[in-house]
C-alpha cells in the first residue's frame, strides 16, 4: 500500500504523508488551506501540516526521565536542543493499514532495540485512524482523529498523547479559547511558573494573538478552540476530548500559522510526577493496555 494517499469527502481534501511521521502534507476545504501546506521537498515532519505525538508531548528536561525508581538517558532528538522532544511517533515511518475513500489507519510499532532504546526504553503499539466527512458542499466538513497507544511489553511506562497541527494565519485570524492558567517558561520552554491567566494570554472573546510570540501550555482548556479568518472566509473549530486537557499554543510573532496542541500532559510531565507534583497529566500504561484520544478539526465558510 502507498505511503502517501488523499481522503476526500465533498470539497474537503485530506493528504496523508505516512513515510514521514505518519504526518498530514494537507488539510484544504474549497481549496483553502486549512492548515498551513507542506512545502513540496520537504521530509521533516515539524513542516508538515500535522504530526502525531506519541508516546509524550513536547520536552523531557535534558533528555533524562525518571520513573519508577529508575533512570533512564534519552536520545536529544531536536538537534542541539538540550531536551528531548514530542517523542518517536515524529521521526518514525508509519504503515497505511487500510485506506477508503474518506478514511485511513495508520500504524506503528516501536522495539527498544540497540539505538532504539535512547529514543524510547520501552516497547509500544501506535495506530491513528482519521476520518473526513461533508456536511453538504458549502456547509463544511470535519476531520476526526483517533490516537492510540498500547503496550505489548512486560512493564509498565509513563506516556501521552496528542497532535500538533498547524493551522494557516493571516493578518486578521483571531484566536478563541478558555483556560483557567498557563505555564512560564526559561529560554528552553521548560515551565518554571504557573499563573492564571494574565490578560496578554487570554482569548475569551476571540482575538488577533498580536505583537507577542506565544509558546506556552495552557492548564484548565475546555477542549475547544475557535480560529476565525474573514481575509480567507473560514472558521475552524478544534474540539478535543476531556483526556487533552492541555493546550499549547505556539504563535510566533508575524508567523504564518498558529500551532494549537492538544495533549494529555504537561511539559516534563512524567519528571515532575516522579518528584512528587501533581496534576502533569501523566498516565502510565500497564503491560497489555491501551488507551485512545480523539480530536476533530471542523471548518467551515464564513457567510
Amino acid at each position: 500500500m502507498d505511503d502517501a494517499v488523499a481522503l476526500v469527502a465533498g470539497r474537503a481534501r485530506v493528504e496523508v504523508d505516512a513515510a514521514v511521521g505518519g504526518a498530514l502534507a494537507s488539510f484544504t476545504f474549497h481549496g483553502v488551506d486549512v492548515l498551513r501546506p507542506t512545502p513540496a521537498a520537504t521530509r521533516d515532519a515539524r513542516e508538515h501540516a500535522s504530526y502525531p505525538l506519541v508516546p509524550y508531548s513536547n520536552r523531557i528536561a535534558n533528555a533524562h526521565l525518571a520513573f519508577d525508581g529508575r533512570a533512564f538517558d534519552l536520545a536529544r532528538n531536536f538537534g542541539d536542543h538540550p531536551h528531548a522532544i514530542h517523542g518517536v511517533g515524529w521521526q518514525r515511518p508509519w504503515t497505511i493499514a487500510a485506506h477508503h475513500a474518506s478514511s485511513a489507519l495508520l500504524v506503528l510499532d516501536h522495539e527498544p532495540d540497540g539505538e532504539s532504546a535512547r529514543a524510547w526504553p520501552w516497547p509500544l503499539h501506535a495506530m491513528q485512524a482519521l476520518s473526513l466527512r461533508a456536511s453538504g458542499d458549502r456547509e463544511g466538513a470535519a476531520l476526526m482523529q483517533k490516537l492510540t497507544i498500547a503496550n505489548p511489553g512486560a512493564s509498565a511506562f509513563p506516556f501521552g498523547l496528542g497532535w500538533h497541527p498547524f493551522f494557516a494565519r493571516s493578518a486578521g485570524t483571531r484566536l478563541g479559547f478558555r483556560a483557567n492558567g498557563v505555564w512560564k517558561t526559561d529560554d528552553t520552554r521548560l515551565p518554571t511558573t504557573h499563573v492564571a491567566g494574565p490578560p496578554e494570554w487570554r482569548f475569551d472573546p476571540a482575538r488577533k494573538p498580536g505583537a507577542t510570540s506565544i509558546d506556552n501550555v495552557f492548564t484548565g482548556w475546555d477542549g475547544e478552540a475557535t480560529l476565525i479568518d474573514e481575509e480567507r472566509s473560514i472558521a475552524v473549530n478544534l474540539r478535543a476530548d476531556r483526556s487533552l486537557g492541555f493546550l499549547v499554543v505556539y504563535a510566533p510573532e508575524a508567523g504564518d500559522f498558529i500551532a494549537l496542541e492538544p495533549v494529555t500532559h504537561m511539559t516534563d510531565a512524567f519528571n515532575r510526577a516522579a518528584r512528587g507534583e501533581r496534576d502533569t497529566g501523566t498516565r502510565v500504561l500497564a503491560p497489555g493496555a491501551a488507551f485512545s484520544c480523539t480530536m476533530e478539526i471542523e471548518v467551515r465558510p464564513l457567510p
